[in-house]
Formats: C-alpha cells, structure tokens, sequence
C-alpha cells in the first residue's frame, strides 16, 4: 500500500467513521446495561429484604404490621410481602438472563476497548508514527472486535 497522505487521510476518516459508530452503540447500550444492572441488584436487594422482616422478626413482625395498616389476619402480611419478594426476584431474574444472553455487558466493554484502541490509532497515524501498511493491520483488528456494530448512515 503506498503511503502518501491521500492514503493516510483515507484510513483516518475510515477510523473516525468506525468511532462514530461506536460512539453511537454506546450510547445506545450503556443506558440499557445500566438498567438491567440496576433493576438486577435492587429486585435482588428488595426481595431480600421483604423476607428478612418476617425470617428475623417472625410472628411479632407480621402481626406489628397487621396493626400498622389495620388489617384483619395476619396471613395478608405474609401473602403480601412473598408476593413482592416473588414480583422482585422474578425481575431481578430476568434482568440478569436479558443482560447476559444478549452480552450487554462483554460487547459495551469491547466496543469501549475498541474506540480507546481506534483514538491511538487515530491519533499514531496522523502523527505519523505508523506506516500505513501496519495501520490498516491494526485497523483490521480492531474492528474485528466489534463486528456487532452497525455503521451509521450517512446523514
């Protein structure tokens, strides 16, 4: 491959359209990672904590909160708080399989990898660091990290 700068400017906006693309997964599937973790670890949390009441206070908890919220048996308490603790631990539940049978998380922190690694490559090539037969090589690998994203359409 010759290295004159029309080829080092051809492989730079093939760079920088590829971050674009990447940029735009992002922020797309961040929020979304972000999400399934959170509902995760708070459905897990409050389920956890709904039975603890009862595991830690047993009959004295339940008929406390009788009394609190008025209410004629006792047995509504502990329908109550196994029906949440059921309602959270089966979103908790199908937060975590959705993250990881999609692998929201492995493909957010290649696509991270990949923009840091096409920046320095970016940044070595237009400095002229690298020749551009490497360069393209390295491209080429890069990417290939990534091969789940999408490129952006041209506007």
């Amino acid at each position: 491959m010759d290295d004159t700068s029309d080829t080092r400017q051809l492989l730079s906006n093939r760079i920088e359209q590829k971050q674009q693309a990447v940029r735009s997964y992002l922020g797309r599937e961040r929020p979304k990672r972000n999400k399934l973790s959170n509902i995760s670890v708070v459905g897990s949390a409050l389920a956890a904590m709904l039975t603890a009441g009862p595991a830690f206070g047993g009959t004295g908890f339940t008929q406390a909160l009788q009394g609190v919220f008025s209410l004629g048996d006792d047995s509504i308490v502990w329908r109550v708080l196994c029906l949440g603790a059921v309602l959270l631990s089966v979103a908790a539940a199908l937060a975590t399989n959705f993250a990881n049978s999609h692998s929201i998380a492995d493909r957010v922190s290649a696509a991270e990898t990949a923009n840091a690694q096409l920046e320095g490559l970016r940044d070595t090539l237009s400095f002229g660091r690298i020749d551009t037969d490497e360069a393209l090589k390295l491209y080429q690998q890069y990417v290939a990290q990534v091969a789940f994203v999408d490129e952006v359409p041209a506007r």
